[in-house]
């Protein structure tokens, strides 16, 4: 007698219905304005040096433009340079230069096309984000992870800064939710916008590779024999060679009793997977298309400057330092700056080091809860900044990306800790994240 694997569940408790979204989206316009607000006064007083005449608009739409902002904006308006052994624009991947570009050219205004398309994008993150969430965590999880990505510190990326996290953050939230409607080539073509927006768009092509290879190892355990309606004695037939049943979503993806399910799904093991691999086909195939961005990015610089990676080479120009090697693995810098100082850099590294490591602590429970193809994506996304940066700087946008562990910080919270807990932890993002925000506007670098 067939029956359905125990290695497919889903929790009992995921919430139900459809996601909050006018609820999301008013709490982003709110929190938005409000840093605008935070934006605004911070820099009102402030004498800064425009960057080519681009610094020509509004306090409010200035102060988003900050750091690395001046090295998208240059891109959009001038293109790729590369001079080997000197800070060049090739460092910035071109999905978000080149969109801005775009914008820019049909508005008019490069600068304003910036803040647009982070705080549109931004939006839509945060939609998707919660249409994700809502259907792998319990309600009260749900709600938490929400409250974490719109609060967390670093998250002023996604309200108006003209830096590209918001819509690297759209397009891997974006692929990774077409791939579990099972729209494969869809998912890979999103999915190369990714690798073709930030050095870890890696991640995005492994996660959905590793998430591909579970939901088939899924579907081969939902294989069930078929039952022949008609007089009593029926018999089963089984299903033809290599029909797959497929549900609709991974969340509906059980027919077990309730007594069978637990508050952690089950996930097919690792060597289930690598029995998947002879399964694809041409279909699914399609995920591997994520690949050609990053791949599209090495083609035109080679062609370009003669050097497929000089994104990586050009780290270690003077000014940056980025290098790689035991310097940069072991961060030296770091712990010079923790015994020599100076102070300010020590706390902003520090805090983001910390960030770091809860990321790294909650990675098992982004695998209890959401199985592979999320681990694999988070595990790169956190592996390749900590490895790669001298002292953490720019590792806590980094932890934004990895959107899993956002969801298994939320969920944390909202499962383990006393509410007080929830409230001052969410409290205290809240107030780190308008803290950060004023700094930028000031020209800090945060991250």
């Amino acid at each position: 007698m067939g029956s359905v694997s125990p290695t497919v569940r889903t929790p009992t408790s995921a919430a139900g219905g459809r996601p909050p979204i006018l609820a999301v989206m008013a709490a982003f316009v709110t929190i938005t304005a409000v840093l605008t607000l935070v934006v605004t006064l911070a820099t009102r007083n402030m004498l800064r040096s425009p960057l080519d005449g681009s610094l020509d608009g509004p306090v409010w739409l200035d102060g988003w433009f900050s750091g690395d902002s001046g090295w998208y904006y240059a891109i959009a308006r001038s293109g790729y340079s590369y001079i080997p052994g000197v800070q060049s624009p090739i460092a910035f991947f071109p999905t978000y230069p080149m969109t801005v570009r775009g914008v820019g050219w049909l508005i008019g205004d490069d600068q304003v096309a910036g803040s647009l398309i982070s705080v549109v994008c931004g939006a839509a993150t945060a939609v998707l984000f919660a249409q994700w969430v809502w259907r792998r965590l319990p309600r009260a999880g749900a709600v938490t992870a929400i409250a974490v990505l719109l609060l967390y510190p670093y998250s002023f990326y996604l309200y108006g800064a003209m830096y590209g996290e918001s819509l690297f953050m759209l397009t891997a939230i974006g692929s990774f939710l077409l791939l579990e409607r099972r729209h494969y080539w869809l998912a890979g073509l999103v999915g190369a916008l990714a690798t073709a927006g930030r050095p870890v768009g890696v991640a995005v092509a492994v996660g959905l590779v590793v998430r591909m290879l579970e939901m088939l190892a899924e579907h081969r355990a939902l294989e069930v024999p078929v039952i022949s309606a008609g007089a009593v004695g029926a018999v089963e037939t089984p299903s033809e060679p290599g029909e797959r049943v497929e549900p609709a979503d991974p969340a509906e993806a059980t027919a077990q009793p309730a007594a069978c399910r637990s508050d952690y799904p089950a996930h097919p093991r690792w060597r289930e997977l690598l029995r998947a691999v002879p399964a694809v086909r041409w279909r699914e195939a399609g995920v591997l298309v994520s690949g050609l961005g990053l791949a599209a990015w090495c083609i035109y610089l080679w062609i370009q400057f003669g050097d497929p990676l000089a994104f990586v080479s050009v780290q270690a120009a003077p000014g940056w330092y980025q290098g790689s090697g035991p310097h940069t693995w072991f961060k030296v810098v770091y712990v010079g700056t923790m015994v020599f100082g100076p102070v300010d850099v020590a706390i902003r590294t520090t805090a983001q080091a910390i960030m770091c490591l809860m990321a790294v602590l909650l990675l098992r429970r982004v695998w209890r809860r959401f199985g592979w193809g999320y681990a694999a994506f988070s595990v790169v996304v956190l592996a390749i900044p900590i490895l790669g940066t001298k002292d953490f700087m720019g590792t806590g946008r980094y932890v934004l990306v990895a959107f899993p562990v956002v969801a298994a910080a939320g969920d944390f919270l909202a499962t383990r800790a006393p509410k007080w807990v929830r409230v001052a932890v969410l409290a205290a993002l809240g107030t780190g994240l308008m803290v950060a925000t004023a700094f930028y506007a000031r020209g800090v670098e945060v991250s």
